[in-house]
């Protein structure tokens, strides 16, 4: 090999050393790592940033701007509550749980569906006393054996197939699903059989932590909405995570035992006490809308505003007067939603509420509310409540008709993936779905650098001859056998994934595939199918995934929980994707 080779070989095992034994983020490790092979000369500027105009890598990060337009609309948030409903035991729970997850991120980039849902499932399982960590790992694993099924479930396959569009090869939207789905459908039936026993019964380090902020708020049963008729449990309203109903007011008179057979009935006020993410979650139940009259009176559309939380100083001007005498709204063009002090319930109506310095308000504003007021002597506090923007309920079963469209016109072929997804997320903003802000906050510019830097490490890798010495050298091991070749470039491309991002892992074992396939003189696609399966194959650590991440805090995990459960996982899923794909993709 030439010391170019050499030294990008080197380069690569840089690359995995610090992404499995440092915190560093893996986009600044891999645009460190481009910028070397670029300022050494072993790339030129086009070879090492062509990356970033490749075809899958736009198409995923068009996606989650159409991911944005479900969740905006309160979308997921319906398929989770008319799927998820009431389970009857732990294994029922993940029935539900993980089958909904697959389907939907066969269709879905897997990476935004599974960072939707976590706090969903989180409350979920507060609501019915289930162990959290007994549904978090298997969810993601849910969604990555999901992103298998189809050309769109996950990034790693838009990569790959980018890159064999490139080559004149490109795949159909179901193409890999005759190994996809045996993988799904085994991995599935492996998790609910096995998980009683292999993974840990553990409490979230952030749910052993109190909130002693106690909020109370009214909404209101709206007329005619999906409530109406239906009783406290039927609604969702029983045993709320981290929050309760007080009392109804219906007509005047106060119900404060409020059963969960009770019906409502349409203007019904309804006093909520709990913590503020329990406050954001019921602005989200569609049927319910805050009680005060004077939301609708704000400036501006309700879906570009946002909840803010705000302590009052003893110089505010409306401290001493009610929220109605000190014309709160007037003043500051804010609506307060909910007001905590030191944990006391308080029973008035919101505009009854006479302030006091130390109360902190949920206010529904504009953003430019917190720049305003920050440095406010109104306020001791101002804070930004995360994904907190009012849901556009009415425009849910538009944003779902959309998404069915965009599925429909790529798997018929109607449009490449890249044209159905542009055209989906054009609709989703012309029907009001999204706003352009919104789209640039889902999409996960992160994940883009590391998969756009990745494509240039691998063209130094093929441009440099090092893939192909090292495919010359793995096939001096195991002798001209394609199958045993097959078999080796999928552990291979597994234990990258296990280290390093599944994205990264793909884009760096593709050329390899590609030397192997030429020295061998035999078709590339089932080597590019085995790295599509491979590099999603990251059970067995919470790095190797980005959807294990993401699960690892909120249930409770630690590092060897995905090896108990993951490692079997990955080595059942991997017999049966080098059984299959040599059947459907000859050699």
């Amino acid at each position: 090999m030439s010391l170019a080779a050499w030294f990008t070989l080197a380069v690569v095992a840089a690359i995995m050393a610090l992404l499995a034994l440092t915190n560093l983020a893996a986009d600044a490790v891999f645009v460190a790592a481009l910028a070397v092979l670029l300022l050494t000369g072993v790339l030129d500027p086009p070879a090492a940033f062509g990356g970033f105009s490749n075809e899958g890598m736009i198409t995923v990060a068009v996606l989650y701007g159409v991911v944005a337009g479900l969740r905006d609309t309160g979308g997921i948030h319906w398929i989770v509550q008319v799927v998820l409903g009431r389970p009857r035991s732990l294994p029922h729970a993940q029935w539900r749980l993980m089958a909904p997850v697959l389907a939907l991120s066969a269709v879905l980039n897997n990476t935004p569906v599974v960072s939707m849902l976590v706090p969903a499932v989180a409350d979920w399982a507060k609501k019915y006393r289930l162990s959290v960590s007994k549904l978090m790992m298997p969810l993601s694993f849910a969604a990555i054996l999901g992103g298998v099924c189809t050309l769109i479930g996950t990034s790693t396959n838009l990569v790959v197939n980018g890159l064999l569009i490139e080559r004149g090869a490109g795949l159909g939207m179901f193409s890999i699903a005759a190994v996809g789905v045996p993988m799904a459908l085994a991995g599935l039936a492996f998790i609910l059989l096995t998980s009683r026993w292999l993974l840990p019964d553990r409490i979230p380090v952030l749910d052993r932590l109190t909130d002693p902020r106690e909020y109370s708020t009214e909404m209101i049963v709206e007329a005619g909405g999906p409530l109406v008729g239906k009783t406290i449990e039927e609604a969702g309203l029983r045993a709320l995570p981290q929050s309760f109903l007080a009392e109804i007011e219906r007509r005047g008179e106060l119900l404060p035992a409020v059963a969960p057979t009770r019906r409502l009935e349409a203007e019904d006020r309804l006093l909520f006490v709990g913590v503020v993410d329990a406050m954001v979650e019921l602005q989200r139940i569609r049927g319910l809308a805050p009680a005060t009259d004077q939301v609708g009176k704000l400036d501006g559309r309700r879906d570009g505003r946002s909840l803010i939380e705000a302590v009052v100083a003893p110089d505010c001007p409306v401290t001493g007067l009610s929220i109605r005498e000190g014309q709160f709204r007037t003043r500051y063009n804010a609506v307060v939603i909910a007001v905590a002090r030191s944990g006391h319930r308080l029973k008035q109506k919101i505009g009854d509420i006479v302030l006091r310095p130390g109360d902190t308000l949920l206010l529904e504003t504009r953003p430019s509310f917190l720049e305003q007021h920050r440095n406010s002597r109104d306020f001791y506090l101002v804070s930004a409540v995360d994904d907190s923007a009012p849901l556009r309920h009415e425009r849910a079963p538009l944003a779902l008709l959309i998404l069915l469209g965009m599925v429909a016109a790529a798997a018929s072929g109607l449009l490449s993936m890249l044209q159905a997804a542009l055209v989906a997320l054009l609709a989703m903003m012309l029907a009001g779905c999204s706003r352009p802000e919104s789209v640039r906050r889902a999409i996960d510019w992160p994940v883009l650098i590391v998969i756009g830097a990745a494509f240039g490490v691998a063209a130094a890798l093929e441009q440099t001859g090092a893939a192909a010495s090292v495919a010359a050298w793995s096939m001096g091991l195991i002798g001209p056998h394609p199958l045993a070749s097959l078999a080796m470039l999928y552990v291979l491309t597994v234990l990258f994934s296990l280290v390093i991002t599944n994205n990264a892992a793909a884009l760096l074992m593709f050329p390899f595939a590609e030397a192997v396939s030429a020295d061998l003189g035999v078709s590339l696609l089932p080597f590019a199918i085995a790295i599509m399966m491979a590099a999603s194959a990251a059970f067995a650590t919470p790095i190797g995934y980005q959807t294990n991440l993401m699960v690892y805090g909120p249930g409770g995990y630690r590092f060897t929980d995905y090896v108990r459960l993951g490692l079997p996982l990955t080595l059942l899923t991997g017999v049966i994707a080098l059984l299959l794909i040599p059947r459907f993709w000859p050699f």
